[in-house]
């Protein structure tokens, strides 16, 4: 069977956005055309995501949509819901391969070497996976920031989690695959690198003696490379020896994701989330001695079983405290298998909803007392593309997005620009500094 062109869509994390660019170009090195998803195909690959049962709505009209777009084109389904419910996938009309998170570096063998007829089950037991599967990229289409996976799997098992269940046991990468990929990224032109993975903070976990610290030590070693940023860590992480080695690295951003979902003790245990809000906060204060201009965002579930609204005022109440300069709030989605789902009480739709807009209204205010500081400052600005408004637009060292106005095309260059105006939503309005 002959093939000439592929279509990816990505539902989920940046994770799997990686994976899908490093999928794309297995396909490229062999001489496919990678073309947009709504166009027409002969290969289109759905690489799905089981975190919210949202995801896995998304992901079976994607297949759906496919399937519609060419009735002959071969449709893979990749990814984390692949992975936890392969039965499931199979059942919905169109598709042609399974593949999970693993044997994803197989993926364009597996496509010629489908026969055509009936539903091909790549999928694994991913529990009984040790080895870090290689995936690389050398590009990404109109970006100026490279994410670059360094991790695979997590052990913590959240109560409300399946990504344990999807992506199995932790993996690192070995740091020398990850130098030479940041190389190659840097040599093409990125400036910024985001070192991500499914629960960054374990990298090394799993035998030898190299950690997350010693990744950011070494990628900031890369002259090419002017920026550093790694994605979520839980508060465990920002131990003494972090401060003190982070501190140290100029090229890292000021920015931290630090992961929190409650800010109720009686529901982090619930969790399973393995510390309480006082160490949430002394790990917060730790990275805000490290940088007074650091930006911390974080993830909050509003609605968990059993969060009564004496709970939920206590979350709210020490996400205040705490001035997050913004709060990914989401609600909580029951998902089969997991322990949560099956807690007692579940709480209602509309009360999950409303708690989720309180919180994000904090968000705004927050966010609003941050960027108050900012007009009459001057900050370097990594400027990643020209807007459909005329307007340059890039982000700070602590992640607040920027507009200017320049006649030379700033694009991928780190420019000094003085603040004059809030635009609110996490932006503000500058002009270029000679």
């Amino acid at each position: 069977m002959k093939f000439r062109k592929v279509a990816f869509t990505t539902i989920g994390c940046k994770v799997n956005f990686y994976d899908s660019q490093a999928m794309a170009e297995l396909f490229k090195d062999k001489g496919y055309e990678i073309v947009d998803f709504d166009d027409f195909a002969d290969v289109y690959v759905i690489n799905t995501c089981t975190v919210t049962n949202f995801g896995d709505k998304k992901s079976r009209q994607a297949i759906r949509r496919a399937k519609r777009k060419n009735p002959e084109a071969v449709v893979v389904a990749a990814g984390c819901y692949t992975q936890t419910r392969p039965e499931e996938i199979s059942k919905i009309e169109g598709v042609n391969i399974l593949i999970g998170t693993n044997s994803r570096s197989r993926i364009v063998e597996i496509v010629e070497n489908y026969g055509g007829e009936g539903i091909l089950n790549c999928v694994g037991d991913i529990m009984k996976v040790r080895e870090f599967e290689r995936l690389s990229i050398d590009e990404l289409k109109d970006r100026t920031r490279a994410y670059i996976k360094i991790q695979e799997g997590c052990n913590r098992f959240c109560s409300y989690c399946m990504i344990p269940y999807a992506r199995g046991p932790i993996r690192s990468r070995p740091l020398d695959d990850i130098i030479s990929e940041v190389e190659r990224l840097g040599q093409n032109g990125f400036k910024e690198i985001v070192l991500t993975g499914i629960h960054v903070a374990s990298y090394g976990l799993d035998g030898g003696d190299v950690r997350l610290i010693d990744v950011l030590k070494k990628v900031s070693e890369i002259d090419t490379i002017e920026r550093i940023r790694f994605s979520s860590i839980e508060p465990t992480v920002v131990t003494d020896e972090f401060v003190n080695v982070v501190s140290g690295l100029d090229k890292v951003c000021h920015h931290i994701h630090l992961s929190l979902q409650s800010g109720c003790d009686k529901i982090l245990k619930l969790m399973n989330r393995r510390y309480t809000t006082d160490e949430y906060y002394n790990a917060l204060l730790k990275v805000l001695d490290m940088w007074q201009d650091a930006a911390i965002t974080t993830d909050i579930i509003a609605g968990f079983p059993g969060e009564d609204e004496e709970d939920f005022a206590e979350t709210l109440a020490f996400a205040e405290k705490c001035g997050f300069f913004k709060i990914h709030a989401f609600p909580f989605s029951p998902k089969k298998s997991t322990p949560a789902a099956d807690m007692k009480p579940q709480i209602e739709s509309s009360v999950k909803q409303e708690r989720v807009g309180r919180l994000l209204e904090l968000s705004e205010r927050n966010n609003l007392h941050f960027l108050d500081k900012m007009p009459g400052g001057v900050y370097p600005v990594l400027f990643e593309k020209l807007n459909d408004e005329g307007y340059y637009e890039g982000h700070t060292s602590n992640y607040v997005n920027v507009s200017v106005n320049s006649s030379e095309n700033i694009v991928n260059k780190i420019v000094n620009v003085k603040i004059n105006k809030i635009l609110g939503e996490g932006r503000v309005l500058g002009e270029v500094l000679n």
